[in-house]
């Protein structure tokens, strides 16, 4: 989230994240290619900038499609790990351990002649290859990002269980289309390493759609902005709202900063395991309303962008 406009320059900017948007490929299509072997080195790791958006009025004109039955994808379970207690949450280094430790991770790739960061997790599905982040951490400004790679367990430029290419990257039609805030929410096929699967390496999350408001959730990142510097993952934690602004998103009292979008919103999060349901991504926050951070509702629209990374190679 960018933190460092102000608030006459978000509301003045009606429309302003879409005025330029290109015309854009299918969301299916696959964007970016792999990066050259040795290309994310610890040290452009380290310096990559963190990628953030603000919501506009202009950029909220689809909201989520309402239906009547949640559908819930189960998590691939890991061995349990006891942690500390450690709801509600604004904000802090999560030292609890557990499964989320090495599903979530971070998010890096080139965007023109930028090198970026976001957030991302690894997250139960049919190819046990699928990664879900925000909708900008995959396209931004009508082009899609090259270079893109997924680091789970990020660690102060260390990748312990490796750097993921991806071999495709997609969003929901919406965020393809427009970059619709309301879907902002991304997708990647990663490609297996030493003939193993990301699922395999490091297990997934559960993931839900439909599944309603006004939840207790988790959410975590690597915010890379400060007063954070992207060498850990953060979390925050407490009961969410509904956006009554200018989307549909979920609400979370929460300081994560720029680098976190694309980090994963769990429902039903078990502190000892580390396991729970995604539900939504760090996405963006107002400027004049701090220390809040907000997510995508997840409908119909983003499980079918998820039916589509599932089912891909």
């Amino acid at each position: 989230m960018n933190r460092h406009r102000t608030a006459a320059s978000v509301l003045l900017a009606a429309g302003a994240l879409i005025a330029g948007v290109l015309t854009a490929a299918p969301a299916s299509a696959a964007s970016p290619l792999a990066p050259d072997p040795g290309f994310w080195t610890a040290a452009r790791m380290r310096a990559a900038t963190p990628l953030d958006v603000t919501a506009a009025p202009g950029s909220t004109r689809g909201a989520p499609t309402a239906v009547a039955a949640p559908t819930t994808i189960a998590p691939t379970a890991p061995q349990p790990q006891a942690s500390p207690s450690a709801f509600p949450q604004a904000g802090g280094a999560w030292t609890g351990g557990g499964a989320i430790v090495k599903t979530s991770g971070r998010v890096f790739f080139t965007m023109g002649d930028r090198t970026a960061s976001c957030s991302g997790d690894s997250i139960t599905s049919a190819n046990g290859s699928t990664v879900i982040t925000a909708g900008h951490c995959v396209k931004y400004q009508g082009a899609w990002h090259t270079n893109w790679i997924f680091v789970p367990a990020y660690n102060n430029g260390n990748a312990p269980y490796g750097q993921w290419s991806a071999t495709k990257t997609l969003a929901t039609d919406q965020w393809v289309a427009s970059e619709d805030m309301n879907m902002d929410v991304g997708l990647a096929v990663v490609a297996p390493l030493g003939g193993r699967k990301l699922s395999e390496v490091v297990g997934a999350q559960g993931i839900q759609f439909n599944g309603g408001y006004n939840k207790k959730m988790y959410s975590f990142g690597f915010p890379a902005a400060a007063p954070y510097d992207g060498t850990k993952l953060v979390y925050c934690s407490g009961n969410t709202g509904k956006d009554f602004l200018l989307t549909k998103d979920h609400s979370l009292s929460c300081n994560m900063t720029g680098g976190s979008s694309g980090g994963p919103w769990l429902q039903n999060f078990d502190e000892a395991s580390g396991l729970g349901t995604q539900v939504s991504v760090n996405s963006f926050g107002y400027t004049f309303l701090p220390n809040r951070m907000y997510g995508p509702y997840f409908g119909d629209e983003v499980k079918a962008a998820y039916d589509r990374a599932q089912t891909s190679s």
